[in-house]
C-alpha cells in the first residue's frame, strides 16, 4: 500500500498569505496532509514572569502550541494525576499497635519511620493500628490502617501511660511500637512497667525475624524475637512508602480511668532559648546569604520569630557571622522542622545541610536559583525588602494579639 505523495508547491500555496506585496505565509497553519509547525514566540511569551526588571522565563511552563492557537482547551482536573487508590484492610489476622508522639496533632518524621517498622512486622496479614493521645492527622498515608484517638490527657505522664495501656489491653496487639524520643521513650518505659512486660528499647533493625540494637558502647549487638513492647531509634527504618491506607477511626469504650496515685504535682515544657540552641538540635532555623546587606535587620527577624540564627558559608568566610551558624556539608547538617533561607542560592554542600528539613522557605531574586526548587514555598523577592516587611507584619500581629487580650 502506497501513500499519496505530497506536492510542496500546492502546500507552499495553501499558507500563503494573500495581503501584502511580499509573499508571506502563515507558517502555523497546517498543511495537508502535514502537521502544524511550532511557533516559539507565543510559547515563549506564555513563560515570561511578570514583574521583573529582566526577562525572566519559568520554564516549568510547558504551554503547548495548540492551546496558544486556540485549538484544544485542555481542563485543569485533567493534567492533574489521579488520586492513590486506598488500601483497605478488612479483617487483619492481627494488629501491631504504634504508639507515636504526635505533637500538635501531627506525625513526626520518627513517627513515619516507626509506622514503617510496624509495616515490617505486620507483612501482608497484619494490620497497623495508630493509638494516639489526641488527634493524629495524615495516618493513613503514612501506613495505618486504623486509628484510635484517646481524646486529650492532662500533662502527668502516669495518667497518659494509663490511658495508652488501657487502650492496649482492649486491641490485644501482637506488638506495640514506640519511638525512641524524649517523650517516647518516656512514655513506652511507663507502659512497660505498668503492663508488668519486658521492652526492648532502641531498636536499630527491625525485621519479622527479631530486632537488633546496639550495646556495650556500640561494641555489640543484642538480638531478640520481637516482643510486645519495642522502641525504634531514629533514623533505624524508612518510612511506609506503599498506597495510602484506611486508617478506619475505631470507637472505644475504655474504662473510665481511676486517679493514677502520682507524686508529680505538675509537668511543664520550658522552651530552650532559641538564639543559644545549636544548629543541630533547632526546629525553627533563619538563615542569611550572600544576599542579606543588613545583618542588624536580620537579627531582629530572627528575634522576632523565635528562630536559630544560621548563616551560609560566604558569610561565615568573611567574618560577618559566627562559624558556629554555618549550615551545610561543611558546617552543620540540620533536622530541624523548618528552615527559612533569605538570600541563599543554594549550593550543592548548603543543600546537603538542609536534606533532612521537613519545610523550606527560600527568599531569593533568582527563580531558578537552587534553593528555590528545594523550597516548599519560594519567594522571588529581594530578601532585603522581605525582612521589613515580615517585621512590620509580625508586630501589628503582636500588636493585635495585646489588644485582643
Amino acid at each position: 500500500m502506497t501513500r499519496p505523495r505530497r506536492d510542496p508547491r500546492a502546500e507552499r500555496a495553501a499558507i500563503q498569505v494573500a495581503a501584502g506585496p511580499r509573499p508571506r505565509f502563515d507558517r502555523s497553519a497546517r498543511a495537508a496532509g502535514g502537521r502544524p509547525r511550532r511557533d516559539p514566540r507565543p510559547e515563549r511569551a506564555g513563560q515570561r514572569v511578570p514583574g521583573a526588571s529582566r526577562p525572566r522565563y519559568d520554564l516549568s511552563q510547558v504551554v503547548p502550541a495548540q492551546a496558544l492557537r486556540g485549538e484544544v482547551a485542555v481542563a485543569a482536573e485533567a493534567r492533574q494525576p489521579a488520586a492513590a487508590k486506598i488500601l483497605v484492610v478488612e479483617d487483619p489476622a492481627f494488629l501491631v499497635a504504634v504508639v507515636p508522639d504526635a505533637a500538635g496533632g501531627r506525625l513526626s518524621p520518627h513517627d513515619r519511620q516507626v509506622l514503617g517498622a510496624a509495616r515490617v512486622l505486620a507483612g501482608r496479614e497484619g494490620g497497623i493500628l495508630v493509638v494516639s493521645v489526641g488527634p493524629c492527622e495524615a495516618c493513613g498515608p503514612a501506613g495505618a490502617d486504623r486509628h484510635l484517638a484517646l481524646g486529650e490527657v492532662g500533662t502527668d505522664p502516669d495518667e497518659r501511660a494509663a490511658r495508652v495501656a488501657a487502650a492496649l489491653a482492649v486491641a490485644s496487639p501482637r506488638h506495640v511500637l514506640f519511638p525512641e524520643s524524649l517523650d517516647g521513650g518516656d512514655l513506652a518505659r511507663r507502659v512497660a512497667v505498668r503492663m508488668g512486660v519486658p521492652l526492648f528499647d532502641n531498636a536499630e533493625v527491625v525485621a519479622a525475624g527479631g530486632l537488633v540494637r546496639p550495646a556495650r558502647g556500640r561494641r555489640v549487638e543484642q538480638r531478640a524475637a520481637p516482643g510486645l513492647l519495642a522502641s525504634v531509634a531514629p533514623d533505624a527504618v524508612a518510612d511506609y512508602a506503599g498506597p495510602p491506607r484506611e486508617a478506619r477511626p475505631l470507637a472505644h469504650d475504655l474504662p473510665p480511668a481511676a486517679e493514677p496515685a502520682s507524686t508529680i504535682l505538675s509537668v511543664a515544657r520550658i522552651p530552650a532559648d532559641p538564639a543559644t540552641v545549636p544548629l543541630s538540635l533547632a526546629e525553627f532555623v533563619a538563615s542569611a546569604g550572600n544576599g542579606i546587606r543588613d545583618l542588624d535587620t536580620f537579627r531582629q527577624l530572627v528575634a522576632a520569630l523565635h528562630a536559630t540564627p544560621g548563616a551560609s558559608r560566604v558569610l561565615c568566610d568573611a567574618g560577618l557571622m559566627p562559624r558556629h551558624t554555618q549550615v551545610g556539608a561543611s558546617g552543620t547538617v540540620l533536622a530541624a522542622t523548618c528552615y527559612f533561607a533569605l538570600g541563599i542560592s543554594g549550593a550543592p554542600q548548603h543543600l546537603q545541610g538542609v536534606a533532612g528539613c521537613e519545610h523550606v522557605v527560600a527568599v531569593n531574586t533568582d527563580l531558578h536559583a537552587a534553593m528555590i526548587e528545594r523550597a516548599g514555598l519560594a519567594i522571588v523577592q529581594d530578601a532585603q525588602a522581605v525582612m521589613p516587611a515580615l517585621l512590620r507584619l509580625l508586630a501589628r500581629e503582636k500588636q493585635e494579639a495585646g489588644e485582643g487580650s
